[in-house]
């Protein structure tokens, strides 16, 4: 967590991926448990000016459109201000091109004005073809042209893009801009500049962006195969594979197949249950072991009957705030992402991959991807028997359900209807490892969703051999484009 709050500040011509890498960045952060929030100056330049005509709205000697330019810029900086003092944000990511000296100065008065840290993020791109995809992709779409005259807005936002040219001042890691500290992202992930990197949260930062690739993949998220606890109502534990969780490792390999999935790599935890449903694939696998489920401490290989029965204080504290609940002797689900965060940069950088995990892990991944508040993340319905396929969309992800027709046993449990209230609920200890009561771990933040997105849940599963609708409901999307294949069930 930083000390004082920190500004991300984008630079950079128009469809140099600015906004793409805002959003994920901000995604990113939100999981890890940092709240972060996106202002992007887009919206509120539409905001002011409700009818967007052509690109000489951009042009630097259109003096009636500077001065609204620059005032949106002064009511987004003073939001950015509210957020971080008053709303309990500690990242703000201000999405503009900021390319003249004299707008960073502006933001770097600001900064000061606030005591804030100010990270700069430039994204530099002179590849015409990246160029002309991202337009094409995100651009058409967007809400300044409602007609999607595919020719006419290339014709109009290429302009746009020239008029900043014209005034474009890049960032300087010689002279000017010596003692900043900055990223250049060049040609999309190419290359690097990094200057002085000064806390921890910037590292992070760098870390991020450098693992980030844009290219075309899919990742494919299931569960091992029913196990003999999961037929039991036991947590935790290494057992082996039902009868029924072998009947769905053998219609994977046919999923897989069917899907001609040739350059897939295969990931599994290093329990038995996900090593023996990737046995029966017939392909190589890798076992990470920082894929292995939650652990439940004390409370392993036991149901929750008897963990009601033999910790009734743990059982209620777990309900009272799942995320940050550590069980004794175990994890929570704060720790598991924190566990997890290899992975999300590794599945950053792959090509189709298929994770073969657990409930409380697959939940997790799910909650990067999807932007799943911590408070929802331990309740997304994650069934066995089901493969999930992710793809990246311009400024989401888009999502689809496979059942392959092997029944289960259901293990999800319903967030409690009816809680303790608070004044009434055991008291709440720090706790390690090892202490024997539950607590909230280091200091409480809230979890923001990213700026626009909505809360994303699972719809009923559907019945048959599997289902190819795209569930998109909650994925923040940007144009109609992005959803025009998805169909609620």
């Amino acid at each position: 967590m930083t000390n004082s709050p920190t500004m991300i500040v984008m630079i950079g011509l128009p469809a140099r991926g600015k906004t793409y890498m805002s959003k994920k960045l901000t995604r990113y952060l939100n999981w890890i448990g940092v709240p972060t929030k996106v202002f992007n100056l887009g919206a509120y330049r539409r905001d002011a000016v409700k009818s967007y005509k052509s690109y000489d709205f951009f042009r630097h000697d259109n003096e009636e459109a500077m001065k609204i330019r620059k005032q949106c810029a002064l009511v987004a900086l003073q939001d950015v201000k509210a957020y971080l003092n008053e709303e309990g944000g500690q990242i703000a990511v201000f999405d503009a091109t900021n390319t003249t000296r004299e707008r960073r100065d502006l933001i770097l008065s600001f900064v000061k004005e606030n005591a804030y840290k100010v990270f700069f993020v430039e994204s530099v791109c002179d590849d015409p073809e990246v160029i002309a995809v991202n337009i094409l992709e995100v651009k058409v779409s967007s809400p300044d042209y409602p007609e999607s005259h595919r020719e006419r807005v290339m014709d109009d936002f290429l302009k746009r893009i020239e008029c900043y040219k014209v005034t474009y001042q890049a960032l300087d890691p010689d002279e000017y801009d010596k003692d900043l500290s900055f990223i250049k992202v060049i040609n999309v992930g190419r290359r690097f500049l990094v200057n002085r990197v000064q806390d921890y949260i910037q590292s992070k930062i760098v870390y991020y962006l450098m693992n980030i690739h844009v290219h075309s993949h899919s990742l494919y998220l299931c569960r091992h195969g029913e196990s003999d606890h999961n037929v039991e109502g036991r947590i935790g534990g290494d057992s082996e594979l039902s009868t029924r969780g072998k009947q769905f490792a053998h219609a994977l390999r046919g999923f897989i197949e069917e899907h001609e999935l040739s350059d897939l790599k295969v990931w599994t935890s290093q329990l038995r249950r996900t090593i023996q449903t990737a046995e029966e694939l017939g392909v190589p696998y890798e076992q990470w072991k920082i894929l292995n489920e939650i652990d439940a401490g004390v409370c392993e290989d036991m149901t929750y009957d008897m963990i009601d029965n033999s910790y009734p204080e743990e059982f209620a504290l777990r309900d009272q705030d799942k995320y940050h609940y550590r069980y004794p002797g175990g994890e929570s689900y704060q720790d598991l992402v924190q566990r997890l965060e290899p992975v999300i940069m590794e599945l950053e950088r792959q090509g189709n991959v298929l994770v073969i995990c657990h409930q409380a892990v697959m939940r997790c991944l799910l909650a990067y991807f999807l932007d799943k508040s911590a408070d929802d993340l331990p309740y997304m319905k994650c069934p066995l028997h089901t493969v999930l396929k992710l793809t990246p969309v311009a400024y989401g992800c888009k999502v689809e359900m496979f059942y392959l027709n092997v029944e289960a046993v259901n293990t999800h449990r319903d967030r409690p209807l009816e809680l303790v209230p608070m004044d009434h609920a055991p008291t709440q200890l720090r706790r390690n490892s090892y202490t024997p009561l539950s607590s909230h771990e280091q200091i409480k933040r809230p979890r923001l969703y990213s700026a626009g997105s909505r809360p994303w849940q699972f719809p009923e599963m559907p019945e048959g051999l599997q289902s190819q609708e795209s569930l998109c409901e909650g994925i923040d999307f940007d144009s109609p484009e992005e959803t025009s294949g998805c169909v609620r069930f």
